[in-house]
């Protein structure tokens, strides 16, 4: 049975996070990579997806979207045996959603806030959108280095979905706005996620595509050196 199809770019956090859970399920993937700068392959993008948007799994002719759903449709159809990302405790798969979503939309969504601002003509990151994009980060920040204190992992003692979230919505984020030394819980988290075997998997792939980056003037030099 052929793999299932992933349109995605290695540099979009939203493509990492998946990429990121089909290493943990131990899922084979047929990956093409999606120009959505280049009118004709956005053109036929949109044809198959109308909402234009990436990650998009394809199976069988039909096309799953959003993270969250794609990588729970890999645990239920293509997972290896024993592996999971949502745990089968319906309390427990619960928290593992929460933190997926306040991932995906207090750390991933303010951050992509600020890589657009840099993406404007003569954006330079700053004006008020951009300062309340910045907040929202420190207040996530806060949050997260709360949740994590005691915990391994964002959602309890296992690598979950919220990590998956977590992994490269922290990744640029830090970029835009560093975490602060007080949240020492978050930090270790941050460095214990880079250094996990699939995130870093993931992290690696995409260090040609870094250069392109909007943030790339805050990545730690072991990710991209302007000078290499």
């Amino acid at each position: 049975m052929p793999s299932p199809i992933l349109h995605f770019h290695p540099l979009s956090s939203c493509c990492q996070k998946v990429l990121i859970a089909a290493h943990v399920l131990g899922v084979s993937l047929d990956t093409r990579l999606l120009n959505l700068g280049d009118p004709v392959e956005r053109a036929a993008f949109r044809a198959l997806w109308p909402l234009g948007k990436m990650p998009l799994l394809v199976e069988q002719g039909t096309c799953i979207g959003e993270t969250s759903i794609i990588i729970e449709y890999l645990q239920l159809h293509h997972a290896a045996d024993g592996v999971r990302l949502i745990p089968q405790d319906a309390a427990q798969a619960l928290q593992v959603r929460f933190w997926d979503r306040v991932c995906d939309l207090y750390v991933m969504t303010p951050m992509q806030a600020l890589t657009g601002a840099l993406l404007q003509p003569d954006g330079d990151g700053g004006g008020a959108a951009t300062e309340a994009a910045r907040a929202t980060l420190l207040n996530s920040y806060a949050l997260l280095d709360r949740q994590l204190d005691g915990r391994p992992w964002l959602a309890g003692d296992s690598f979950s979905l919220a990590d998956c979230a977590a992994a490269p919505a922290l990744f640029y984020a830090v970029a835009y706005v560093p975490v602060p030394a007080s949240h020492a819980a978050l930090s270790a988290y941050v460095e214990r996620l880079m250094a996990h075997a699939p995130v870093a998997a993931v992290i690696d792939a995409a260090r040609p595509w870094f250069r392109h980056f909007p943030g790339r003037a805050g990545l730690a030099r072991r990710y991209y050196d302007p000078d290499a």
